[in-house]
């Protein structure tokens, strides 16, 4: 437990020295908030903008950082003097989730204050549901991120699949820029995007307080897929 703390806290300064992780998992969406806290008429744009927009957070570590970090490990040869160390490499992989996880958490509890102290931010559905669905949510993100990182066989081919994924998902899935805003055909297009469904699932409980069963069945099986396929391809050299 030592070792895992101790390995967390370097990915956190890591994550603080090399500053991406914070600028587009925290400090985007939470100016973000701010922007469109000040365009929301009604109580319930608001809440759209606020589950839209705590998912940033998660698509953030879990499509960039966490796909590039283990890229990085595998390409320079970190996991595998790990190896024969007394610290397993699997030490530093769980440090490495762990880290990516506590940055989208902290994201959307900071989305979450500024909608709520400067907006008036009032949840209708369950806040405990809504926590749930942002939880499952994001392992489903982050496994798609573990599944990039397993299939990749470099760091420069794993950022070019990561922008691919990541910059997509940021503009057309309800994230940035609302879906009925969008042409209608680049309504049902971003349907193809995971993290639409994620917000989908979110917006829903938070507006109605009802689980879109389609939407979570689907992340459901794609999550499966990615950590099946990861499992079983991720190299540690």
């Amino acid at each position: 437990m030592k070792t895992l703390r101790l390995l967390y806290m370097a990915e956190v300064k890591l994550s603080v020295r090399e500053m991406s992780s914070v600028i587009f998992g925290i400090l985007l969406p939470v100016g973000l908030m701010g922007l469109m806290g000040m365009f929301a008429d009604t109580q319930l744009e608001l809440i759209r903008a606020f589950a839209a927009i705590a998912t940033i957070g998660l698509v953030s570590t879990g499509i960039m950082s966490l796909p590039l970090s283990l890229s990085s490990y595998r390409e320079k040869k970190v996991l595998k003097r790990y190896k024969v160390t007394p610290i397993s490499p699997i030490h530093l992989l769980a440090a490495h989730v762990l880290h990516c996880f506590s940055l989208s958490i902290l994201s959307m509890v900071l989305v979450f204050l500024i909608a709520w102290l400067g907006f008036g931010l009032e949840i209708i559905g369950s806040v405990w549901l809504f926590l749930g669905g942002y939880v499952f949510v994001m392992i489903a993100i982050h496994s798609i991120g573990m599944l990039v990182a397993s299939l990749s066989p470099r760091e420069k081919t794993t950022g070019a699949i990561s922008s691919a994924l990541f910059f997509p998902m940021f503009l057309l899935s309800g994230a940035t820029i609302p879906l009925t805003i969008l042409p209608e055909f680049m309504q049902t297009l971003a349907h193809i995007f995971p993290l639409t469904h994620g917000i989908t699932i979110l917006t829903d409980i938070a507006t109605i307080n009802e689980f879109n069963t389609v939407s979570f069945l689907i992340l459901f099986v794609l999550t499966g897929i990615c950590l099946i396929i990861s499992v079983k391809t991720f190299k540690w050299e």
